[in-house]
């Protein structure tokens, strides 16, 4: 059975036109922005057999999604996120926010991780104290 990264990279690979390299694009921003982020492909379906991507740092922090025209990152917990530069522009009704990035769509680096900063960080604080604890060492450990 093939890793969760490989199953993301068979995503990558099945989609070989913008889409799949704006997928590449993301993950390695992801990645940049908390090295310590897992990855897994998740709820694969008839409608969508190759499944979402997903970033998980103490919950879920955001889902890459293949669409027919659009590649949308999704923030679980994406309303209790500052978002100064305006990145959302999708699913703006009830908890979860994103992004959709369509072919020609520039994205704006910095801004992003620090979003997915963010939301790694609100991940941490509703942590219980035990779980802050061993990641506030492990952070220390690896600095």
């Amino acid at each position: 059975m093939p890793n969760s990264a490989g199953l993301i990279d068979d995503m990558i690979g099945i989609t070989p036109d913008w889409r799949g390299a704006t997928l590449a694009k993301l993950r390695k921003i992801i990645h940049a922005a908390d090295p310590e982020i897992t990855e897994a492909v998740k709820w694969k379906r008839p409608g969508n057999p190759i499944g979402s991507a997903v970033w998980e740092h103490n919950g879920i922090v955001c889902i890459g999604v293949i669409l027919k025209e659009r590649v949308r990152l999704t923030f679980a917990a994406g309303s209790g996120l500052s978002d100064p530069q305006r990145l959302f522009n999708a699913q703006l009704n009830g908890k979860s926010r994103a992004i959709d990035f369509y072919e020609r769509d520039k994205i704006n680096e910095s801004a992003l991780k620090a979003l997915i900063g963010s939301g790694v960080a609100q991940n941490l604080a509703k942590a219980k104290p035990a779980a802050r604890r061993k990641a506030a060492v492990k952070s220390s450990i690896g600095a």
